[in-house]
């Protein structure tokens, strides 16, 4: 590879993130899940009572792949769900007592990839790091619908 495409920070982005899922996956088969389970368990612990469409949204995947995906970790005695109050159509998704463990493993895991991740790299460069893609983050949130960036001027 050259060494200017090894420089560009967003192919570094896409390198990094995909290297990391790789990793992820890899901690995930080993306790009998999938990242995909693990994001869900996640997203469940810290906002319960989200519906399915909702966790679609987050996890950037079709509604009929959480449907397969709640009924795997609902099989496992993981997840349940409820219907919402208001509106019948609509499945509230609650984390179950025996998801503690599982949440404690991933946590530990996930923690423990963090850590391996930044190993070297100083605090305040992390935190460098952090604020730019919060920046950048920021800025592709507001970019409109069907429109192409100019160049800047």
């Amino acid at each position: 590879m050259s060494p200017e495409f090894d420089r560009d920070m967003f192919i570094l982005l896409h390198d990094v993130a995909r290297l990391i899922r790789v990793e992820a996956d890899k901690r995930a088969r080993v306790m009998g899940m999938t990242r995909a389970q693990w994001s869900l368990l996640l997203r469940l612990a810290r906002n319960p009572g989200l519906s399915q469409k909702e966790v679609a949204d987050l996890l950037e995947v079709e509604p009929i792949s959480v449907a397969r995906l709640v009924d795997r970790l609902e099989a496992a005695g993981l997840v349940e769900r409820r219907a919402d109050e208001q509106d019948r159509r609509i499945w509230r998704l609650h984390l179950l007592p025996r998801a503690t463990a599982k949440l404690e493993e991933i946590t530990r895991q996930w923690e423990c990839l963090a850590a391996f991740i930044v190993d070297g790299i100083p605090i305040s460069t992390r935190e460098t790091i952090i604020n730019g893609l919060q920046h950048m983050k920021t800025n592709l949130l507001q970019v409109p619908p069907a429109t192409t960036l100019k160049e800047s001027a």
